[in-house]
């Protein structure tokens, strides 16, 4: 008889999708709970296991060590789950397809997904975004079927293109003439984080976190608000930005493409998604 304690499918939906937000309160609504019951949830869990797996400050939620271990368990629970019912009622035939895109890509291809699935009505779209650090792990614990990935230039993928980045600064609050400069920056090992610092450390200025988020359009508007300089693909910028570049001694950052890996890329199924979002995003076949 196992007489360890066991996670119930609602905590750890819980636990995922405080991971995946960055915030409790917006956890709350995609799971469609309180934000006292997710909080419940974590510390039940967090008791089960005898350690911490989130750490909280009055501006945002980051993973522990234990807390990423665990993440990726219960996304594989959810994700069996998932599929043993899905495979028991027979609902989708043509099997299960997933797909992690960067979050800025999430909407802009609802519509190539929506097109798809009408196109294949027994086939189920499984679809996860969020940062380069976790969608990189998620595709090396074979979690996912097609990869689209902003990354520096490394592994051959199926298709690719340059993603064009520009250093953005507030028009009406600039902060790139103070001392230290405040940056607008991903967490650690977020995608631009180790750029952007580089950058102020060749040219001698000190610099100094002055916001961190997981959001790519948190980013973004706390940047144009004034919170600091930030780097971020060039369709991010927003009205109330001005572009810093060659004038200010910032280096062109090119090394970043738009990446797309296919597990399969001989499964017919894959192979169509993979072409269409090639189009869609402009990629080039490698």
């Amino acid at each position: 008889m196992n007489r360890q304690p066991m996670f119930t499918p609602q905590q750890l939906l819980s636990f995922v999708a405080v991971c995946e937000t960055a915030s409790f309160t917006r956890a709350a609504e995609r799971v469609h709970l309180s934000q006292s019951t997710v909080s419940q949830q974590i510390r039940r869990l967090e008791e089960m296991v005898g350690k911490a797996l989130l750490e909280r400050t009055s501006h945002q939620v980051v993973l522990t060590e234990e807390g990423e271990k665990l993440l990726g368990y219960a996304r594989r629970i959810i994700a069996l789950n998932g599929e043993a019912h899905d495979v028991l009622s027979d609902k989708w035939r043509d099997g299960i397809l997933r797909l992690g895109v960067p979050e800025d890509f999430a909407a802009p291809t609802a519509r190539l997904l929506a097109q798809f699935s009408r196109e294949h009505p027994q086939l189920r779209l499984d679809v996860m975004s969020g940062m380069y650090v976790d969608l990189q792990r998620a595709w090396e614990r074979e979690e996912l079927d097609i990869l689209l990935i902003k990354q520096p230039g490394g592994a051959r993928p199926l298709a690719a293109r340059p993603e064009p980045l520009l250093w953005l600064d507030s028009a009406a609050h600039p902060c790139f003439e103070q001392t230290p400069v405040p940056l607008v920056v991903f967490p650690q090992q977020g995608l631009y984080r180790e750029e952007t610092c580089q950058a102020l450390d060749s040219l001698g200025r000190s610099w100094r976190i002055s916001y961190s988020s997981a959001s790519l359009v948190a980013l973004a508007s706390a940047s144009a608000a004034g919170l600091g300089v930030t780097l971020l693909p060039a369709s991010c910028r927003q009205p109330g930005h001005r572009v810093l570049g060659h004038a200010e001694g910032l280096p062109p950052v090119t090394h970043i493409e738009l990446a797309l890996f296919c597990r399969a890329p001989t499964d017919a199924l894959q192979q169509a998604l993979a072409a269409a979002l090639v189009t869609f995003c402009q990629l080039q076949w490698q």
